[in-house]
């Protein structure tokens, strides 16, 4: 009898370790993820940063449209559209069971209070040009809304896309940047400021649901940090890995995953072409000329990244290589600098946490300083970088990457921050904005390109690697970054 009950025993507690064991890979419904940057607050509508989206977009807001990974557009909260053939009108029906995270139903009012909101005077709304083409705005019905066009408009569609025209319910509208109210699959649950951002799966989500009960955005800005964290285990994944320079420690063992994607990330070394001397056409080009773009690729990004020669993605068919235009050359960067009356030039170079610029600042300090400029560097986390440079332009160098899709048109933009006025250019992206022949976009996108090119604007650098680095048995993960997103609706733990 006792040698009965033992095994009886043994079977039941056989059976109670496998089902623990089971359950355990069943419960494997959490994920952290890794940040470079903590955002500065987390509404969409609100702020350029892309860390913003980084956390919210797809997650916790969304549109009426949502870009996928390769950067197609999807349906969003609106199910099915339809195009008047002037390209003019649009008509889109919106799914009929979304609700906000604090129990309101969504509507066609909602669309268009979040719409009229980012379009109204005083919006601080990123991306107000999205909105410029949109002549009106009409709820036809509780599920309908109609949008009309001043002028056709070849990516609407994508634009509507974009973290920025998320849809937003009134009432929680002004206390999004801490509590953000969306309709996505996941809710916010809390944020530990300086430390992490916690969402949960939201259970009256209206379309399918995640596999992921629970999702942590953890920031880890030092690479060093980075690295040990993903080697201790105490981070799932980091969908922009920090540190290049340890990716060989993880590619060749099998706890995980590496990989190597694109980005719409033009890194940049900017230039306030406002502020004297640096609004000489001569100074900028020596600029251009005395940077090595490949030295900052390989000391920076340890090889990692694209040359680009002005402000446009190499994966785009209407690229054009003009990297060639101001090769590396010292001698004439001095010679630029002597006809423009400039000597002993002192520049500030203010950079912002990421790697990429804390690196390729130094090392474009050293580059700068061989043709008789002193570059000042100046760190600065991102929240006074946002606010010193970006909103206040009182900067002369900084780097950057711009990671929002096609955004060549921000050179248009007379209030931004590299103060860059060309009526021929402003001219080039209004014509764009009214094509849509995709042989004709493509040309004035070259124009484009060219006159940036030739006007010096900025130094243009790489383009962003995007370095994907995750625990084995991590599926539905961005390998490529159309958009700045992390999106975590498909993704799902396999072992």
């Amino acid at each position: 009898m006792c040698r009965k009950l033992s095994a009886a025993l043994v079977v039941a507690l056989g059976l109670a370790a496998g089902t623990l064991t089971a359950g355990s890979a069943l419960a494997r419904d959490s994920l952290t993820m890794g940040m470079v940057l903590e955002p500065p607050h987390l509404d969409p509508t609100a702020g350029a940063a892309a860390a913003i989206r980084e956390v919210g977009y797809a997650n916790v807001f969304e549109g009426l449209t949502r870009i996928d990974q390769t950067g197609a557009v999807q349906p969003g909260l609106a199910r099915e559209w339809t195009i008047s053939e002037d390209g003019l009108t649009y008509v889109f029906e919106i799914t009929p069971d979304a609700v906000f995270h604090n129990g309101v139903p969504l509507t066609a009012e909602h669309v268009v209070f979040s719409f009229e909101r980012a379009m109204a005077e005083d919006s601080v709304n990123a991306q107000k040009q999205l909105f410029e083409p949109i002549a009106s705005l009409e709820a036809t019905d509780d599920h309908t809304v109609t949008i009309t066009l001043e002028r056709p408009t070849g990516h609407f569609l994508f634009n509507l896309g974009w973290g920025d025209m998320v849809i937003v319910e009134p009432s929680s509208a002004e206390t999004n940047r801490t509590e953000p109210v969306g309709t996505g699959p996941f809710r916010f649950a809390r944020w530990v400021t300086g430390d992490r951002v916690e969402l949960e799966r939201n259970p009256d989500y209206w379309g399918e649901a995640p596999a992921l009960a629970r999702a942590t955005f953890k920031f880890i800005p030092d690479p060093a940090a980075a690295t040990a964290a993903m080697l201790a285990g105490d981070i799932d994944a980091f969908a922009n890995f920090p540190a290049p320079e340890a990716l060989g420690q993880f590619e060749g063992d099998p706890r995980y995953e590496v990989v190597i994607g694109s980005t719409e990330g033009e890194t940049i070394l900017a230039i306030n072409n406002a502020e004297p001397p640096l609004d000489d056409l001569r100074v900028r080009r020596a600029l251009a000329h005395a940077v090595d773009r490949q030295a900052v690729i390989d000391g920076a990004m340890f090889g990692y990244g694209t040359p680009i020669g002005s402000h446009f993605a190499p994966h785009h068919p209407a690229y054009v290589d003009l990297t060639d235009r101001y090769p590396h050359d010292p001698e004439r960067a001095r010679e630029l600098l002597a006809e423009a009356g400039v000597e002993d030039l002192r520049l500030t170079l203010k950079l912002p946490p990421p790697s990429y610029a804390r690196r390729g600042g130094e090392i474009i300090q050293a580059q700068l300083a061989q043709v008789g400029i002193e570059a000042s560097i100046i760190p600065m986390e991102w929240a006074q970088w946002l606010e010193q440079v970006f909103q206040g332009k009182d900067y002369d160098l900084t780097i950057v990457s711009h990671t929002e899709p096609m955004d060549i048109d921000i050179y248009a933009r007379g209030d931004y921050y590299f103060q860059y006025d060309n009526p021929d250019f402003d001219a080039v992206i209004e014509a764009l904005g009214e094509t849509q022949d995709p042989d004709a976009r493509q040309a004035l996108f070259a124009e484009a390109q060219e006159i940036l090119a030739e006007d010096s604007v900025n130094v243009f650098l790489f383009q962003l690697a995007k370095h994907g680095v995750w625990k084995s048995g991590i599926e539905g993960l961005w390998h490529n970054s159309p958009i700045p997103a992390n999106d975590l609706t498909q993704v799902r733990w396999t072992n």
